[in-house]
């Protein structure tokens, strides 16, 4: 039965390949749905944890979400300070932000939304960038490299010049919204309008006794939170990931159902010569299986190349490259199914036709 098998596999090579490139593809587009959805988790989480902060004091009653906190004066920073376990103190200004390249603010095709982030000088200097400096002066920021702003050009950002000094990579927020790094006066004057608020302030320990009215959040809190606005593009996405299976069986299924029409004949004979059910499913089987696993293959090749069809960074994991084959396995056997009703039901007798 194996012999027969591949036997028709070489006999009928153009069908399989052309179903393995539409089952590739299909499982391409699965592995990269897969990295859309961890992306959305790894830029809060690279946001987040690139605070280097314990804790966050927000608004008592703020859902804790990165980027839409409830602002709070800027007063709060001492009376956070003198709270004990408080330890090393930063305000920090979050806020969703249009920008438009260049420096003239319009609602040009240059526009593109940012998520702006206020900081001290000092805070800022933790890192390192993938190319320039970090602010020393108002008026200078550093953008993610997915910001189409180079180094030395300008944006605007409500009313106000920023030029780019440094850029940092992986740093973004609300599906790809780049964030840009500048000073907390820069970030209040487009803002707040110059009033003296900021979104949280951040702190090295675990703060006690804060001033009524505030409440401390880890950082855990806050990615789980911000996640959490994400879920239904997470859930959407999800969704068609589960689809791009179910399109991946139906190619697989096709192929195969299309073959045991070409092989009624042959099913006929093997009747006859007393194959049974099992035998007639396993030959199916193998077919569609070959076709789902060379297939999820060249799909772990392919889908490292199709990263830039989405604008949000795409972080397969690698627990997706490693399931992979078992799903294709799984499509394999569903699809079998699908040409074994029409293998069973040939009369043997076709055989003496």
């Amino acid at each position: 039965m194996l012999g027969i098998t591949l036997s028709d596999l070489r006999w009928r090579s153009r069908q399989f390949v052309i179903a393995i490139v539409g089952a590739s593809l299909v499982f391409a587009m699965t592995l990269l749905l897969a990295g859309l959805a961890a992306g959305f988790r790894d830029e809060i989480y690279q946001t987040v944890e690139g605070f280097r902060a314990t804790s966050w004091v927000v608004q008592q009653g703020t859902a804790g979400r990165v980027g839409s906190l409830s602002p709070i004066p800027e007063s709060d920073v001492a009376k956070v300070a003198m709270s004990p376990g408080a330890g090393r103190i930063t305000p920090v200004v979050i806020v969703p932000q249009p920008a438009t390249r260049g420096k003239m603010d319009s609602d040009s095709i240059n526009s593109s939304d940012i998520v702006l982030i206020g900081q001290t000088f000092r805070a800022m200097q933790h890192e390192t960038l993938a190319s320039g400096h970090w602010p020393t002066r108002s008026g200078e920021a550093v953008t993610d490299t997915g910001f189409a702003v180079p180094i030395g050009h300008y944006f605007n950002a409500g009313g106000h010049v920023f030029r780019v000094v440094g850029r940092i990579s992986g740093r973004t927020l609300l599906g790809g919204q780049a964030d840009v790094y500048v000073s907390v006066a820069d970030a209040q004057a487009v803002a707040f309008g110059g009033h003296t608020l900021i979104s949280a302030v951040l702190t090295s320990g675990v703060p006690r006794d804060l001033p009524s009215g505030l409440v401390a959040y880890s950082n855990s809190h806050v990615e789980l939170s911000s996640l959490n606005q994400m879920s239904s593009a997470i859930s959407s996405v999800d969704g068609a990931r589960s689809f791009m299976w179910v399109i991946a069986a139906i190619i697989v299924a096709s192929l195969v159902y299309v073959g045991a029409l070409e092989r009624t004949r042959d099913f006929a004979v093997l009747k006859a010569l007393g194959s049974s059910t099992g035998a007639l499913f396993l030959g199916l089987a193998v077919q569609a299986v070959l076709v789902s696993v060379v297939a999820a293959v060249v799909a772990a090749v392919i889908a490292n190349f199709m990263g830039g069809l989405f604008a949000l960074d795409v972080s397969i994991p690698s627990s997706s490259f490693a399931t992979l084959p078992l799903s294709a396995v799984i499509v394999g056997l569903v699809a079998s199914f699908a040409a074994l009703r029409r293998a069973v039901s040939v009369d043997p007798a076709t055989a003496f036709a």
